[in-house]
């Protein structure tokens, strides 16, 4: 009778092993949410603190979702905060007031629809030219991305020459801006690139080629998955991703500079990360990717509202992209 107590109950144990190991990034949000609130004795968990913690998080959001697909193949793109930073200077510059004395277009009011597509096409080209030097151009992506960053900076300072792009309309600000009663425009955007990323990863032949290219590149192009087409597709999409987020943040912001989205990629990374986003590729879940944006909005935001440094905020976000590859490859380790 003592045996099948202490088989039950080990069982019970393991079972919520295996629950909290599949579900950590989960419960780190929860953990951290509830930890937040009683520090700030509830003031960060208000209304209107969450749609400054939803607000500041969802531009990151789009930046996350497409990087998070990249890693699933083991990739990574370093180029995110210089092209985000490109696009949203694109989209602002389409979208400023026609009169402005400094408009880079000056009498030229182009619909809210071109500042938009735009920056969806330079993130796009620049997604494209990373996945042909990834996939065609057999680079490193490390080493492809590190260089497309530095010629999307330098696109940027050219472009604008290193001027503030300012005075955007009012209509193109309330794009990210608005609000559908106490849900911010940006949120829902958000979603519904979640839900799209979340089909394509779950429900399409595309997603089940980039676990597989992740897992192993070798085996997948020996199972008839064309390796190339998929990798600078799945760059293209992040690009297009990365677009999205710098017309949002132009938008948000109602300009852009040169530091717009300035160190972008390392959020990104450290979420998806943080999320489960395995870096040996092969492993990530979209609602793992957005869950990571959120872990590290809270703790962004709980120690800028605990009035800490940001000099140690960088700090504490460089450890936990430290800490959160290295359980990563313990845990995979294991399983292997």
């Amino acid at each position: 009778m003592s045996e099948a107590i202490a088989l039950k109950k080990n069982r019970k144990f393991v079972g919520i092993r295996e629950f909290a190991n599949n579900y950590t990034n989960y419960l780190t949000f929860v953990v951290l949410f509830v930890v937040l609130g009683i520090l700030t004795k509830g003031g960060s968990i208000q209304g209107s603190s969450l749609q400054n913690l939803v607000i500041a998080e969802t531009v990151r959001g789009f930046a996350s979702l497409g990087v998070g697909m990249i890693i699933i193949t083991w990739g990574i793109d370093l180029s995110i905060g210089y092209v985000v930073c490109l696009t949203a200077s694109i989209a602002a510059s389409f979208a400023q007031n026609p009169a402005y004395s400094a408009a880079m277009y000056p009498g030229i009011a182009f619909p809210l629809i071109i500042p938009i597509l735009a920056a969806v096409g330079a993130g796009l080209l620049f997604g494209i030219f990373n996945g042909v030097l990834v996939a065609y151009g057999n680079l490193p992506a490390f080493i492809a991305t590190l260089g497309t960053m530095s010629i999307a900076r330098g696109l940027q300072l050219i472009y604008t020459h290193a001027k503030v792009v300012g005075s955007v309309r009012d209509e193109f600000k309330h794009i990210s801006q608005g609000f559908i009663g106490p849900i911010p425009n940006l949120l829902i955007y958000l979603v519904i690139a979640a839900v799209i990323v979340g089909i394509i990863l779950n429900h399409t032949r595309f997603g089940m080629n980039l676990y597989a290219i992740g897992g192993n590149k070798e085996a997948a192009r020996v199972a008839g998955i064309n390796v190339g087409v998929t990798l600078v597709a799945v760059y293209a999409f992040a690009g297009a991703l990365y677009g999205i987020a710098g017309a949002l943040q132009a938008s948000r912001l109602g300009l852009a500079n040169s530091l717009t989205a300035n160190g972008m990629e390392l959020d990104a990374i450290a979420a998806v990360t943080v999320g489960g986003v395995s870096q040996t590729g092969g492993v990530g879940t979209m609602g793992g990717m957005i869950v990571g944006v959120f872990i590290m909005g809270i703790i962004n935001y709980g120690m800028t509202y605990l009035g800490i440094n940001s000099y140690y905020q960088l700090l504490v976000k460089g450890f936990i992209i430290i800490g959160a590859v290295y359980l990563d490859m313990r845990k995979h380790s294991r399983e292997s």
